[in-house]
């Protein structure tokens, strides 16, 4: 086995060990063991943000790539970052159009109800995720809205450890081929 070849197989070992972990980081709703601020102030709302499908896909957005010498994760999502890092989010028209088009597209309608007029379960989820829209659409334009940290990529003591006992396993796996090459006897 070549040098190339060995380090390939090893960034391919990493590529799944780590897109794994990172994948795992949403269940645990922590990157690793560093819990993700609470996502909603609406204590009864249910569910992940950062998980609903239809609601973006972050999750499922990220893909891993090895070139000759690393390993990259990557989203197609232009919020991933804004998630992943932190930081400030500035208000735009085209943000709040989109919201108000939610807000149209979502409203709870009357097949919505029960025969008693109460929302359906699925109306009143559907009903706190408009109320989240209606906010967000009448927020000024220019104003700031502060995303908290929810990292679920990156470097952590877990990458190292999951790196190095890859990386001693290949080594011990190919330290047991080579004796074999220098001692035929055995």
């Amino acid at each position: 086995m070549s040098l190339k070849d060995f380090k390939k197989d090893i960034l391919n070992d990493v590529k799944v060990e780590l897109a794994d972990e990172f994948d795992q980081n949403f269940e645990r709703k922590a990157f690793f063991t560093k819990p993700w601020k609470r996502e909603r102030k609406n204590p009864a709302a249910k569910g992940s943000l950062m998980q609903v499908r239809g609601g973006g896909g972050l999750r499922g957005s990220i893909r891993a790539t090895v070139d000759s010498d690393s390993v990259r994760f990557t989203s197609s999502k232009p919020y991933a970052r804004i998630h992943n890092e932190g930081g400030e989010i500035t208000v735009t028209k085209a943000m709040k159009a989109h919201f108000w088009g939610e807000v149209a597209k979502l409203q709870p309608r009357a097949e919505n109800r029960t025969k008693s007029g109460k929302l359906t379960k699925a109306a009143e989820r559907m009903s706190d995720h408009v109320q989240f829209c209606k906010a967000m659409a009448l927020k000024k334009v220019g104003s700031k809205i502060k995303m908290p940290q929810r990292q679920f990529i990156g470097h952590a003591p877990e990458v190292d450890n999951a790196v190095k006992k890859i990386v001693n396993k290949h080594v011990e796996a190919h330290a047991a081929q080579v004796a074999k090459l220098m001692n035929p006897r055995r």
